[in-house]
């Protein structure tokens, strides 16, 4: 249970650097690489809540 929590929160930091990069930094690659991780940790947490 705690695993999922963590991958949660990850995901939660990572959508919000993705947020803040795209609007104030514009760091192209960056931003898109934390959109990527996000989008895979909200998918781990889904498929690892389903199985658990």
């Amino acid at each position: 249970m705690l695993t999922s929590s963590l991958l949660y929160l990850i995901a939660v930091v990572l959508i919000l650097g993705w947020l803040i990069g795209v609007f104030v930094y514009s760091l192209s690659g960056l931003i898109h690489l934390l959109l990527v991780l996000a989008v895979i940790s909200i998918l781990l947490r889904i498929i690892g809540g389903r199985t658990a």
